[in-house]
């Protein structure tokens, strides 16, 4: 609490120029701990200070460790405190009264309560500030503090109180219990059986394998065929965890926004059905202010205006970014999860927050060496304080499973002749029983050409004959493109918001992207409606989105991506229009082979002509090129039986060093290996690592990216502004190559339209149902 601390406007004022009375302290030689001691007592840094509380400190058998765990107590805003220039203590502690405000009285009344309400100072000691305990205890701190900053739960009082302690501890053990951060604070409504997650009549056998675990296994993976069930799985884990006292939360991260708040709908519901009281699953994604089915309105001071009126102090967690991890079960991108293993503002406060739940991160895939490396720091952090997590994945190949579960390599015969369906405990690989559910053929072809109009001419031709037609693009200009055809052709068939057509990519408003995710699954979802349907997109359409489409038109990609995919096709048992009965994918390739993306980059495929590094979406020509030999040799794709082999063929090191060299390319797999080992490192050179001392700074940058890759600015909108759909919007993101010249200070110039037109600086851009786009002539970088 607050209170006590400062009895004046002035005394807070003063105290805030200054966290770090450094002045004070003399360097090189004695006691550390001594010198911060009397550094941080501000009546002439005398060992009397504080009422002789800092003498007794003093004292402490373990005081040459104080000086890391004083590091740690000023970093309880989320980040550590750098050293100031020496000069700003005296000016912040002048010897006569600061504009009437006697801080030398109060220092005494502070000491006084530190005596009176903290008595083991006179007969305790700090224990040895091992780093893991450490940096733990930052993000407690940090924790504690916000907690303890809520006015509301704890209402401030302008005179001290030497009883004061007392309040603030019935306030506190209330407001912890009050936002869901008190121990034992999840009730099943009943034992964690299959029957208490779902009104299936079985489980499937994936699920089932899940459920069989024992609770002592920290880190499991389930490899499993995309709609095998494995978000409930995850919710089986998750209730047998919570009956055995080994968790209190649940973060369940995917790979996109969209992703995030279509699962958050469906926990939402199942934890209804779980727990009692039930707990409201928030969605973790910045801006978008969602508790269970409640939308919230940010307000100012802080203050959030809930849409159903009613006061949950649980979403408190909800209403700022940093505290996502504090919730009891949140739903979000991989991203919150990854900052906590970040030298990023807050990073200690995640990973503190964190260390009660079970982390569920689906889809883990290897496309990213970057992002696998910042996620598998941030997990093993979180085991070695005793979380739990699981992984989920159709599509991991061995050479990204060994980095989680730090395997021997293997040679390419024996990592196909693994087993899969499969878990992975310490006991190594776990066979799951076939699912005769998820068992599909999948029809694959390639069709040599992969402009917008080729893509539009399929899309039409099968939507025209009732089908649900799925169309993802490896950019967002080909999906525009492609989108223009159709529009110009048959309007009638595209995907739509409020009679709008449109398409779905990463080039509109956070509020826009809500209405384009309800739009995708009442087009092309479980229980859409049979008829004509052609929905355009990019990688946001990719993963985890609960999609069933019957035919899949998508430009060629790496082998596990385009499983991902394919898991959008026929994903569940429904009735098919006639010539669409079996699935069928169409992959998209340039018609000119594959050799020139080894020295310019088309359609997201292959690098871009910038110098010795690489750059571009998907780099690796070798992997393309074993992906679409294994689509050419094999017409008929057996899933799930035939998805180890396919992943191992177009990913496995050996494979793709037989095919660089067979095709001349062995110093482009050579780079593409030098990019890898480039984002570890770069990787490396940010994370957080809780085995280390407590860094004494954070870098200055505090937009330490989760992702590699440049950032674009975000605009913010005049007030009134209104969407593609009609709806108001707030902010738009510019791509990181438009942006270049801007700083997102800029005014914004709009007209309404439709379409918006936006002038900043001296660029021009329109907003509509097509997203964002650039006008002819002021393409910087496009």
């Amino acid at each position: 609490s607050r209170s006590g601390r400062r009895s004046s406007t002035a005394s807070r004022r003063s105290a805030s120029r200054s966290p770090w009375p450094w002045d004070k302290c003399v360097r090189g030689k004695g006691n550390c701990a001594r010198q911060l001691i009397c550094a941080t007592a501000p009546t002439q840094g005398s060992p009397e200070s504080l009422c002789g509380a800092a003498a007794q400190i003093l004292h402490w058998p373990s005081a040459p460790g104080l000086t890391d765990w004083f590091f740690a107590l000023f970093a309880h805003h989320g980040r550590p405190v750098p050293e100031p220039s020496p000069g700003k203590a005296a000016a912040a502690f002048p010897p006569g009264r600061i504009a009437g405000y006697d801080w030398r009285a109060q220092e005494t009344v502070m000491g006084r309560a530190l005596l009176d309400w903290f008595p083991e100072i006179g007969r305790s000691s700090a224990p040895s500030p091992k780093p893991a305990l450490l940096h733990f205890f930052c993000g407690l701190l940090t924790l504690a503090d916000w907690i303890g900053s809520d006015r509301k739960a704890f209402p401030f009082e302008g005179s001290f109180r030497s009883d004061y302690w007392e309040t603030a501890r019935d306030r506190a053990n209330e407001r912890v219990a009050d936002i869901g951060l008190a121990e034992g604070s999840l009730h099943l409504r009943a034992a964690p059986g299959w029957a208490l997650i779902s009104d299936y009549p079985s489980p499937r056998p994936a699920q089932e394998a899940v459920g069989d675990l024992p609770v002592n296994e920290r880190l499991v993976l389930l490899e499993a065929e995309t709609g095998s069930g494995k978000t409930e799985a995850a919710l089986w884990r998750f209730a047998t965890l919570v009956a055995a006292g080994e968790v209190d939360a649940l973060y369940f991260a995917v790979p996109t926004r969209a992703a995030a708040r279509q699962l958050q709908r469906r926990v939402n519901a199942a934890l209804q059905r779980m727990f009692d009281p039930t707990p409201e699953a928030i969605l973790a994604v910045p801006g978008q202010l969602l508790s269970g089915e409640a939308a919230g309105r940010p307000l100012p001071g802080f203050a959030v205006l809930w849409d159903d009126t009613t006061a949950r102090p649980a979403r408190w967690a909800a209403e700022h970014a940093a505290r996502f991890l504090a919730a009891q079960v949140a739903v979000g991108t991989v991203d919150q999860v990854a900052l906590g293993g970040l030298r990023a503002k807050y990073a200690h406060l995640r990973g503190s927050a964190l260390s009660r739940a079970l982390v569920v991160i689906d889809e883990v895939h290897a496309s990213d060496a970057y992002m696998t490396e910042v996620q598998l720091a941030m997990v093993r952090s979180h085991l070695a304080l005793g979380g739990h997590a699981m992984l989920m994945s159709a599509t991991l190949g061995a050479a990204a499973r060994r980095k989680w579960l730090n395997e021997a390599v293997a040679d390419l015969a024996t990592d196909i002749a693994r087993p899969y369906p499969a878990i992975w405990t310490t006991r190594g690989p776990q066979p799951v029983a076939p699912d005769n559910d998820a068992d599909k053929a999948v029809h694959i072809e390639v069709h040599r050409g992969w402009s917008g109009d080729a893509a539009a001419v399929l899309a039409l031709e099968a939507a025209n004959r009732g089908a649900r037609v799925l169309v993802i693009r490896n950019t967002v200009m080909r999906a525009q493109e492609t989108f223009a055809a159709c529009n110009a052709a048959r309007p009638d068939l595209l995907l739509a918001v409020d009679g709008q057509p449109t398409l779905h990519h990463s080039r509109f408003a956070v509020e826009d992207r809500a209405l384009l995710d309800i739009a995708v699954e009442e087009a092309i979802g479980k229980d859409s409606p049979q008829r004509g349907r052609i929905v355009i997109g990019t990688q946001t359409l990719e993963q985890s989105l609960d999609l069933c489409a019957d035919l899949l038109i998508t430009d060629l990609c790496p082998m596990d991506v385009l499983l991902q995919r394919i898991g959008r096709l026929h994903r569940h048992r429904r009735l098919r229009p006639s010539g669409f009965e079996a699935a069928r994918a169409v992959v998209m390739c340039p018609p000119d082979g594959l050799d020139p993306l080894t020295r310019t980059a088309e359609n997201g495929l292959g690098a871009y002509a910038d110098g010795p590094s690489l750059s571009g979406i998907y780099v690796d020509v070798p992997g393309l090129a074993a992906t679409l030999a294994e689509i050419e040799a094999r017409p008929v794709w057996q899933i799930p039986t035939m998805n180890r082999a396919l992943v191992e063929a177009a990913t496995h090191p050996d494979a793709l060093d037989r095919i660089a060299t067979a095709q001349g390319w062995q110093s482009y797999r050579q780079r593409v290996s030098g990019r890898a080992l480039a984002e570890m490192s770069a990787a490396g050179l940010v994370l957080l690592d809780r085995t280390a001392q407590l860094p004494r700074t954070f870098p200055d940058d505090e937009r330490i990216r989760t992702r590699l890759g440049e950032d674009g600015v975000i605009l913010t909108l005049p007030e009134g502004t209104r969407g593609a759909f009609g709806q108001p919007i707030t902010r738009l993101a510019l791509p990181a190559h438009w942006s270049r010249g801007l700083t997102g200070e800029e005014e914004v110039q709009v007209d309404p339209g439709p379409p918006m037109r936006m002038t900043v600086s001296d660029r021009a851009m329109s907003y509509g149902s097509e997203g964002l786009m650039q006008d002819q002539g002021n393409r910087h970088g496009a």
